[in-house]
């Protein structure tokens, strides 16, 4: 299952590794990379074992976002063919956002299009300081996907929302920063550690609460305020009538670290 052509799988100690290895197409979406990716977030999101996930690239660049040149093969069928594409990719992102298991993108180098979109997913989103973030979709006559229509005004507001996806602005990471984007910038050799150190203190964590907080956040938009006040409240029992909650309790009366990996 966890053989894949255009991704990298690793897995361990908790934490799974995502790495998107097309760096000779500049890791740009294709339908196999799509599927894979769809297939890869839905193995997180199964995965009890898995208790953060890490998403990252290889070569010079995160994601030049979706693959141009089969777009354009695909002739008169392309939009069924970026109906497929989005399809699994949108699959995909729906699965990161609602697994229990933090989302953390290390974004090495420029992220497009969607390859913007996928690194604003994040739960924790941590950038070399030599990475660019432009959304890059009006300059071939598209629109966004990817989920970046959603997150991207929330993250910066509707007006720089509209600057980003109409003039195809380019950030660079200490203006991405900035404006909210990005949880850390980091030298391009310290990325890598950053992201392993902070996935392994997530996969420590108490991955039931982990889960309700990104539950929450996710519908903090839509709901009245009545609404989500009951979500906390039943959250919040949730997490702490758990065996990890029980565990915090007892560690804090204790005066010693609670062991969230315990049975």
């Amino acid at each position: 299952m966890h053989d894949y052509n255009t991704l990298l799988w690793e897995q361990a100690d908790g934490v799974a590794k995502i790495t998107l290895n097309r760096p000779d197409a500049a890791n740009s979406l294709n339908i196999e990379m799509t599927r894979e990716l769809m297939l890869a977030a839905m193995r997180c999101d199964e995965d009890k074992d898995i208790r953060a996930v890490i998403l990252t690239a290889s070569g010079k660049m995160f994601c030049a976002g979706g693959d141009v040149m089969s777009f354009h093969q695909a002739g008169d069928d392309v939009g069924l063919y970026i109906k497929e594409i989005t399809a699994y990719l949108h699959s995909a992102n729906a699965r990161f956002a609602r697994m229990s298991a933090p989302l953390i993108v290390a974004v090495n180098g420029t992220a497009a299009g969607a390859g913007f979109s996928l690194a604003i997913s994040g739960d924790l989103v941590l950038a070399a300081d030599t990475a660019k973030f432009t959304m890059a979709y009006t300059g071939i006559g598209a629109s966004p996907d990817g989920g970046s229509t959603h997150f991207l005004p929330r993250l910066v507001g509707l007006r720089r929302a509209q600057e980003l996806m109409l003039t195809n602005r380019v950030l660079s990471a200490a203006e991405a920063l900035d404006w909210g984007l990005l949880t850390k910038v980091l030298s391009a050799d310290e990325l890598a550690a950053e992201a392993d150190a902070l996935a392994r203190k997530m996969a420590a964590g108490p991955s039931i609460a982990h889960g309700e907080i990104k539950s929450l956040l996710l519908s903090s938009y839509s709901n009245t305020l009545e609404t989500q006040l009951e979500l906390e409240s039943r959250g919040i029992a949730k997490a702490v009538g758990s065996s990890q909650g029980k565990e915090g309790l007892n560690a804090f009366v204790e005066k010693r670290k609670a062991d969230f990996n315990r049975d």
